[in-house]
Order: C-alpha cells, then sequence, then structure tokens
C-alpha cells in the first residue's frame, strides 16, 4: 500500500529531477583568460570588455577572470602552452614568441605583408581570423582559435636617429620572434632578443640602440621616456591569437559556448583592430608630446629596404613549404 508519504517524496523527486536541467543551466562559469602584457595595454582592456559583454548577455551566468602581465600563464612564451594544458582557459599571446612552432602564421609578420586594401590592425586581423578555419587552425593543435590579430607595423625606436639604410648597420637591437631577426640581420644591425617589460631598461642602460615596437607597445612599456626617435613606415606586424582550451570550451552549456562563438571570430578582430588602431594614434600623439622625433624614411630608402628583405620573404615560404604546409598558397591569399 502506498502510504501518503511515499506519494509526498515521490512528487518532490520527480520535481527535483525536472527541475535539475534549470540548475546546470543556471550554473555560472568564471573563466580565467591570461596574457602577457600589462594592464594598461589595449588586450587587457578589450578582454575586461569581452568580459562585460559576456556578463551582460548570459544574465550573470558567464564572465571571465583576466589576468595580465603573466601573472597566471606565464611568459609570453608559454602563454598557449598554459592554456592547452588547462592552466588557463583562455589565452591571449604572440606566436614570435615560440619561433618556428607557428611558422605558417608567421608569414603573416614577413617585411610589408599586408592586404591590398590596408595595413591597419583592424583590416589584418579581420583578414587574419577569415582565414584561420582553412590555414591556421591545424598549426594550433590542442587550443581553439576565438581569433587571429595583428599588430599595425612596428617600427624602430631609437636613441639616435635612423636617416637612410646604412645608418642601422652595428645598431644593437631589441627583437622579437624570428622573423625580425631575420630582417634586422638584412639590415646589418644586431638583434638582441629582449622580453618586453625589460626593454626599458636595456634602453636606458644602452645594453641596446633601438627595439622594435608598434607604438602602442612602445608607450606601454614606457620606452617613450627613454628613445628621442622613432622611424616610419613599420616593416613587419606581429601576429597573435586569443584561444580557449577545447575541454573547457566543450564543458560549457550548448547556449555559452554559442555566445562565445558570436562574441568572437571576424567581426570581434576587426573590433579589436579597431581599438588597437585608435590606441596606436594616441601612443603616437604621446610620443611627439614627450619629444620623441619622427623620422619619415625617404621612399628610395624603403625601396632599399625591401629589395634587402625580398630574400627574407622568399627563404621564409619555402622553409613552410618543405614543413608540408600551404606557406605560399596563405601568404598569397592573405596579401591579396
Amino acid at each position: 500500500m502506498i502510504t501518503r508519504r511515499q506519494v509526498t517524496l515521490g512528487a518532490a523527486s520527480a520535481a527535483t529531477l525536472v527541475s535539475m536541467p534549470h540548475v546546470a543551466r543556471a550554473q555560472a562559469f568564471d573563466l580565467k583568460a591570461s596574457h602577457w602584457n600589462p594592464p594598461n595595454h589595449v588586450v587587457h582592456k578589450t578582454l575586461l570588455a569581452w568580459s562585460e559583454e559576456l556578463e551582460k548577455a548570459s544574465s550573470g551566468r558567464l564572465k571571465l577572470t583576466v589576468y595580465p602581465a603573466g601573472q597566471l600563464g606565464g611568459g609570453v612564451n608559454r602563454q598557449f602552452d598554459s592554456c592547452r594544458n588547462g592552466i588557463v582557459d583562455i589565452a591571449v599571446s604572440l606566436h614570435a614568441a615560440t619561433p618556428g612552432r607557428y611558422s605558417l602564421t608567421e608569414l603573416a609578420s614577413m617585411p610589408f605583408a599586408a592586404p591590398s586594401v590596408g595595413n591597419v590592425s583592424a583590416i589584418t586581423s579581420k583578414r587574419l581570423t577569415e582565414l584561420a578555419p582553412e590555414f591556421l587552425a591545424k598549426e594550433h593543435e590542442g587550443l581553439k582559435i576565438l581569433w587571429v590579430a595583428s599588430t599595425v607595423p612596428l617600427m624602430f625606436h631609437s636613441k639616435r636617429p635612423l636617416r637612410k639604410v646604412e645608418d642601422w648597420k652595428g645598431m644593437k637591437i631589441r627583437y622579437a620572434g624570428q622573423q625580425f631577426k631575420d630582417l634586422i640581420d638584412a639590415l646589418g644591425a644586431v638583434p638582441l632578443p629582449v622580453p618586453p617589460p625589460e626593454t626599458q631598461d636595456a634602453l636606458a642602460k644602452g645594453i641596446v640602440d633601438a627595439a622594435c615596437f608598434p607604438y602602442e607597445g612602445a608607450a606601454s612599456f614606457g620606452l617613450d621616456v627613454v628613445v628621442k626617435y622613432t622611424v616610419e613606415p613599420g616593416v613587419a606586424n606581429n601576429s597573435f591569437a586569443a584561444v580557449i582550451n577545447p575541454a573547457k570550451f566543450a564543458a560549457l552549456p550548448a547556449d555559452l559556448q554559442a555566445l562565445i562563438v558570436k562574441t568572437t571570430g571576424p567581426q570581434a578582430a576587426e573590433k579589436f583592430g579597431k581599438a588597437f588602431d585608435a590606441a596606436e594614434r594616441d601612443a603616437k600623439e604621446k610620443f611627439i608630446a614627450k619629444g620623441v622625433e619622427i623620422i619619415k624614411l625617404p621612399p628610395d630608402e624603403v625601396a632599399k629596404m625591401k629589395k634587402l628583405f625580398a630574400p627574407q620573404i622568399e627563404a621564409a615560404i619555402a622553409t613552410v613549404e618543405k614543413q608540408g604546409k600551404p606557406g605560399r598558397k596563405f601568404y598569397e591569399t592573405y596579401t591579396k
């Protein structure tokens, strides 16, 4: 005989089972997002803004805790692996920080390489993210690409003037990535690997004479107080990416996965690029206000540079092709 108590308990159990999906659906998720830049950098600001967007759109169920300056994921060369290994859930890092590991992606950092429609971050970042599924996803094994981005072309910020190609000879120049090492070598200068946070000190102490950064990055690391000259145009971009751990992504409810997909991709890359471009313009104004002289390299000197760099581009493409990757197709598609 079934008692009233048993009926009551059974009804309660059924109600619990019915409500369980709603409990799971209401669970909150706080993803650990890491990058190598200081808190004043546009990457940090972008991640914070994205967190706010996610939290609002999910009614508080999804947000990011952002760790700048390698606080959680380690140095710039460890960020992707920290995400791949689940130490962090999301990471933003430079491809050039692990030379050769993302050799196909690094072709976007060849000297003067950019889509024919323009060489600003809004354009290059969107284009790289559009090409990521076809060309770059395989190279990022163990990571799910959210967006790929590109800096504006990095310029030489120096303690002495550089007005013609010959002036680079013998200069000690801070670089990041094999592509920049090669172009500095081609100019007859001496490339020295210096971590971004240590660059200001290296310039102040004379360990290096110049450094390659976009204005925004140079300002973020305080170079505007130690250099006297900046040479335009910039010579090459640096690519980087925002990635998420695939297992962490798969563990999210379907609606939160869809929200992440909706708020990333090419449009998000373009939005980030526009913010980067705006920050670049602001940083250039700060350099000028600090008395840094902007040197415009004459067209004939730029032509000399391009001639010096041409063999480097062909060699890099050939190396990638030998690795079984579509180097030339990617490079030609990206710069079309």
